[in-house]
């Protein structure tokens, strides 16, 4: 199927703008139901770049650019139908505290609800480590929190701003050379954290020391309904797969150029480490596209069996621009598989 969704999804999203970006609230689905947003357009005026259009729907870098391939990212032109991706599957495994997915360069937030209150889940763009600093894998929580943070540069930073003739002092103040931006969540993994930035056209894209970056207004946001021992799940899964109604959707992004590290902690561990702890080096072994949406097929239908169109899949692959698509249905019966195929 090469058309894209360009349908209001059943979920409800709550706006709420806090310029220039918003802040993108879902109701949660159902069990067994897994698809949040819709896929719109805008249209570009003339002083818009596409980073601009992206910042001002929730959006990162990556995101507008893959979903529209052939616009130039500085200057759209006024009039330009820009395509923005708000439609996403949510990352398999539980529907809790934060799930920061690198592939896709977004965390979902699943807070407790209040007594009374319907289920939500935020979803924000993020940037990750680049290939010489990357984020590693695994579970940890959020063990300490800070607004308007100084910036304790390590020794492996200040070494590489060095050799490019750019020293930096031992401690970066507050303030907008800071490159933390006002709020600061600390990870259980030494030297890690959450923040914001004083560079949000780098949001979305590979580009940190391997921290988590957000826009500064979305960590802002985030900062004031997040708490301390939030459990934090940091996973690279590229494709994804789930149940929207009786079809089945798939998500697809571009593979990381390199392994990611990989730790598993208990909170029990985390909150003993010391802060010089180093964490071990591990082989993730690299994936085909298709070996991943098997797995999250075999995983998505083990309590409700559907039925993939291949060819659908393998053009969701090629174009691997993080936009949702239909590749299957739900079996009822032999009659219906057979249509399928």
């Amino acid at each position: 199927m090469s058309r894209r969704f360009r349908l209001i999804a059943t979920a409800t999203i709550s706006l709420f703008n806090f310029a220039p970006a918003f802040a993108a609230i879902y109701e949660l689905p159902p069990e067994g139901h897994d698809v949040i947003g819709a896929i719109s357009t805008v249209v570009a005026s003339y002083d818009d770049t596409l980073v601009d259009i992206a910042r001002r729907h929730g959006l990162g870098y990556h995101d507008i650019v893959r979903a529209n391939p052939g616009v130039n990212v500085w200057l759209p032109g006024a009039g330009t139908e820009i395509v923005l991706p708000n439609r996403f599957v949510l990352p398999p495994g539980p529907r809790s505290g934060l799930i920061l997915n690198l592939a896709e360069y977004r965390m979902y937030y699943f807070p407790e609800p209040a007594a009374g209150e319907t289920a939500k889940v935020h979803t924000y763009p993020m940037s990750i480590g680049r290939m010489d600093w990357d984020t590693p894998l695994g579970r940890t929580q959020i063990v300490a929190m800070a607004k308007n943070p100084a910036w304790y540069p390590p020794q492996s930073v200040r070494d590489e701003h060095a050799a490019d003739g750019d020293p930096l002092p031992r401690v970066v103040p507050p303030g907008s050379e800071n490159p933390l931006g006002t709020r600061a969540l600390r990870l259980g993994i030494p030297g890690y954290l959450i923040h914001g930035t004083n560079r949000p056209a780098g949001v979305g894209m590979r580009v940190s020391h391997g921290c988590i970056r957000m826009f500064p207004e979305d960590v802002e946001f985030l900062f004031d309904r997040i708490r301390v021992k939030t459990p934090v799940r940091i996973i690279d899964v590229p494709a994804k797969v789930g149940w929207d109604g009786e079809s089945l959707i798939a998500e697809v992004h571009p593979l990381l150029e390199v392994p990611q590290r990989l730790t598993e902690e208990t909170p029990e561990h985390i909150e003993a480490l010391d802060a010089d702890t180093e964490l071990p080096e591990v082989e993730s072994l690299s994936k085909d596209p298709l070996t991943h949406i098997t797995e999250q097929f075999i995983a998505t239908t083990a309590d409700r069996a559907g039925q993939l169109d291949w060819d659908l899949v393998e053009n969701l692959v090629r174009r691997s621009d993080g936009i949702p698509e239909t590749v299957g249905i739900s079996i009822k019966n032999a009659a219906t598989s057979a249509a399928f195929e």
